[in-house]
């Protein structure tokens, strides 16, 4: 049988307890069965064709004349090699202002990425070795795109976007950046080992092929590889291959080569232990730039009328919400500053993964045995709740609320018991720890859960923190069903399911009698916007296949993800209302006025949104007015962006009242003149309008718009318009993926059953035969490098029902909904870390595919 690496217990991404599903039967089960279902490519999402997986379908592509052709908005999996692969060659047509960014997995890798003109041998701008390398386009054109293994080999990300960050902090130098040729800034670590012995400034640059020019042990040096018989000798003592004489085409500038090989010296020091950082000498001009943030990929705040809410309040730091979960990265810059003091309520040492049992420290150690292979999936929901608004990263509901962490879910989930002692101490009431917080939570949230396990020992936890004036949110659960999921189906807690970018049911959202309301939630297998990333919510992670924990940002999808948009809105609510008392909510929410929440689906309440999608403006006018402050009239329009794809004419928006007086809309206007607006009847100018696009002599691309509303009184409102003219982007490509039926065996992660194949239309459908009844868990990914593993960093990888929230599959008889979707999809990484694919399980040990499968489709 083969086992992962380690012998240790499940080494999952378990972000949420769960039970299983499957059906049972009056009639005598058979022995085996069959679980099938089809997996989903997203959208757009392409794979590089000569990848080192000798399985998988070969299309070359080493040079420019075999150049693979991309969509013009993508993300694509590669894999180069130095010796086995050494180019892959891609071309595309690029509109200005789009990025062209390329996450490299192994960082011990020496990958460089470039983008030529049209013929395919002018260099328009390179970006040396690293991690995070992001190059902009300033025209539109056709462009081929150049990826080499200088050294070593590597799977890698390559995202062709929109509204890309061309200037994220610690992204690879390039080529066109302003820096002196040959000269380099560099700081040595005088800690390392041997290095104390090494003689002063100029013996140590020295040694490195490099003449010292300024500086001084302890502090930045600037030294130099000027002329070509230095650069030479630099770039020997380095072991860096000697620039190729057709690298930057055949008529190469002097400079600019003199300017790459600077760049490939620098990509090698910076790998080097003794070196703290290494740097262009950067050329600077009196003015800034912005720093630059993530919350332009954040599309689920304006659907929501976050913005408009925070002109109102962003929260105050009393408003605590407690985040029952896995715990918090406690050292995530955009959360250290956010939290108050929490608990570790496992009780269990080798479930808790720290050593020990409950203590005071809710820091998240990981939940998984293996490196890289933790979910972080508390991190990830405290940012959406609370993260920093500090200029950097990305932004939380109630950013200047404060977040309780608690750890109740660790190595394998959690339990009851633990879960409910944190609920307890979250709302101020006697549990295991002895202890209480100074301040109790004014809001919990719960993103975890478990189909059909009722418990009254549970039901009146969850009474006694509602008693005690706590508003208790949970997720609704991702496995596409109908049947009640605890704690969100117990008598007084907010049952929250997900919808994605439009508004629409996300497709595995959990519906049923006992859901209240809908927020944000994502859909990782489509790209609606057109920025290349798929469309999940963006929110702090972290990264930790080296061993050490770093930070990152990352797309993640689930009722996981939206149950923290509710719970961050009830902090602001609370922070204008600090009395505001749970049944209060519940009030304000089934108002057929629709007090909180934007009505969907059914008029009234429904199955598949409760009372609706969460209005954060509504609900601060609401909570304001409830407390007996009333708050001035706004304006409010929903949803908070249009974003027409190819097949889309006509979408509407709502224009609408929130607080008291009188309020009219005085002028509606657009800028672009392929969109018109049809108001509403009433003379206030308040309901539905319709936009509408015309297409008519419209080149293939994406377009951008935007529409102002002006009131009698308060801001105006604008909402940002995207239009794609054009094809609908082309059925995704994961590549070869394999898909594994896992369990959770005596010596570790045992693998049952396993399926591999190609894609067909961006589908993958696959067949289990012969599995017998048991708890399972469902994985998928590529094994690009051909290392024998699935889901290692750089490849692609899905788990059923949603990766990032694994879920137990109860199997006792046959089963064909098991459908999920996989992708390559990048987080988004600070300060150069290498961010590769979001947390999820890794490393799963596939067999050897089957003999005579190469080339299916």
């Amino acid at each position: 049988m083969t086992r992962l690496r380690t012998p240790a217990a499940l080494a999952l991404s378990l972000a949420a307890l769960a039970c299983g599903g499957g059906g049972g039967s009056q009639q005598p089960l058979p022995t085996t069965f069959t679980l099938s279902g089809h997996i989903a490519a997203t959208a757009g999402q392409d794979v590089d064709g000569d990848v080192a997986d000798p399985v998988a379908p070969r299309r070359p592509n080493d040079s420019a004349a075999q150049a693979q052709q991309l969509a013009p908005v993508t993300t694509l999996g590669g894999f180069a090699g130095a010796g086995t692969d050494p180019q892959d060659w891609y071309k595309a047509a690029l509109e200005a202002g789009q990025t062209v960014v390329m996450d490299v997995a192994d960082a011990a890798a020496s990958l460089e990425l470039c983008v030529l003109a049209s013929d395919g041998a002018t260099v328009v701008d390179c970006a040396a070795a690293g991690a995070n390398q992001v190059i902009p386009v300033t025209a539109a054109g056709q462009y081929y795109l150049r990826v080499t293994a200088a050294s070593g080999s590597s799977n890698y990300a390559l995202t062709l976007g929109v509204n890309g960050a061309a200037a994220v902090a610690g992204a690879a130098p390039r080529l066109a950046l302003p820096f002196v040729p040959g000269e380099i800034v560099v700081r040595f670590r005088d800690d390392a080992l041997g290095v104390a012995a090494a003689g002063d400034l100029p013996q140590r640059a020295a040694a490195l092929g490099l003449t010292a020019l300024a500086g001084a042990r302890g502090r930045a040096a600037l030294l130099s590889m000027s002329g070509p018989e230095a650069r030479a000798r630099a770039l020997a003592a380095l072991g860096v291959e000697p620039l190729a004489p057709d690298a930057l085409g055949a008529a190469a500038d002097p400079v600019l080569a003199e300017k790459w090989d600077t760049l490939r010296a620098i990509a090698a020091l910076r790998r080097r232990a003794d070196v703290e950082s290494a740097d262009p000498n950067f050329v600077f001009q009196p003015a800034l730039v912005p720093t630059d943030t993530y919350y332009k990929y954040q599309w689920h705040y304006p659907l929501i009328s976050l913005p408009q809410a925070w002109d109102l309040t962003t929260g105050v730091a009393g408003a605590v919400v407690a985040v029952v979960d896995t715990g918090v990265f406690l050292a995530h810059p955009d959360l250290s500053g956010q939290l108050v003091t929490g608990y570790d309520f496992i009780r269990d040492p080798t479930m808790a993964n720290d050593g020990n049992g409950i203590d005071p420290n809710p820091d998240d150690p990981g939940d998984a045995a293996t490196l890289g292979g933790s979910s972080w999936h508390g991190t990830h929901v405290a940012g959406t709740v609370a993260a920093a608004a500090d200029g950097k990263g990305v932004v939380g509901v109630a950013w200047n609320a404060r977040v309780m962490p608690l750890r109740a879910l660790g190595v394998g989930g959690g339990t009851s018991y633990d879960i409910m002692q944190a609920v307890r101490y979250a709302a101020g009431l006697a549990n295991d720890s002895g202890t209480v917080p100074a301040t109790r939570a004014a809001v919990i949230n719960l993103s975890l859960g478990c189909q059909g396990c009722f418990s009254s020992t549970e039901q009146a936890v969850y009474t006694s923190a509602r008693n005690a004036g706590v508003i208790v949110v949970a997720a609704a659960g991702n496995e596409a069903s109908s049947a009640p999921g605890y704690p969100a189906a117990y008598a007084g807690v907010l049952s929250v399911s997900a919808v994605d970018m439009k508004g629409a049911k996300a497709p595995y959202s959990n519906t049923g009698s006992t859901i209240d309301l809908a927020a944000p939630g994502g859909n990782t297998a489509v790209d609606l916007d057109g920025n290349g990333y798929a469309d999940g919510v963006l929110s702090t992670l972290v990264k930790d296949t080296t061993g050490t924990r770093e930070p990152i940002y990352a797309f993640y999808q689930g009722t996981s993800m939206a149950a923290p948009h509710v719970a961050g809105v009830m902090a602001l609510m609370k922070s204008v209302c600090p009395q505001l008392a749970p049944a209060t909510v519940d009030q304000l929410l089934q108002d057929n006025g629709g007090q909180l929440t934007r009505d969907l689906g059914t008029p009234g309440r429904d199955d598949t949104f409760g009372w609706g999608l969460i209005d954060a403006l509504k609900a601060v006018q609401a909570a304001g007015a409830t407390c007996g402050a009333p708050l001035p009239p706004s304006l409010s329009v929903t949803p908070g962006r249009l974003d027409f794809g190819p097949g889309d004419g006509s979408l509407q928006l709502q224009a609408a009242q929130v607080g008291d007086g009188a309020l009219t809309v005085t002028a509606v206007s657009d800028d672009a003149a392929w969109l018109t607006l049809s108001p509403p009847a009433a003379a206030s100018g308040l309901g539905a309008y319709t936009a509408t696009v015309d297409r008519t002599g419209l080149a293939d691309g994406r377009y951008t718009a935007r529409i102002t509303f002006t009131p009698s009184s308060g801001d105006p409102v604008v909402i940002p318009v995207t239009l794609q003219v054009g094809a609908a982007a082309a059925a995704g490509d994961a590549g070869y993926l394999y898909v594994l039926l896992v369990r959770d065996g005596v010596s570790g992660v045992e693998l049952v059953k396993q399926w591999d194949g190609a894609a067909s239309g961006g589908s993958y459908a696959f067949r289990l035969d012969g599995v017998s009844a048991g708890t399972y868990y469902l994985v998928a990914g590529s094994d690009m490098n051909n290392d024998g593993y699935i889901c290692d960093a750089g490849e692609a990888c899905g788990a059923w029902p949603t990766l990032g929230v694994l879920t137990p599959l109860g199997a006792s008889g046959p089963r064909s909904d098991l459908d999920f979707s996989v992708a390559f999809d990048p987080a988004v990484a600070p300060g150069g870390a290498a961010a590769g694919p979001p947390a999820g399980p890794r490393a799963f040990a596939r067999q050897p595919a089957p003999k005579g499968v190469a080339g299916l489709r």
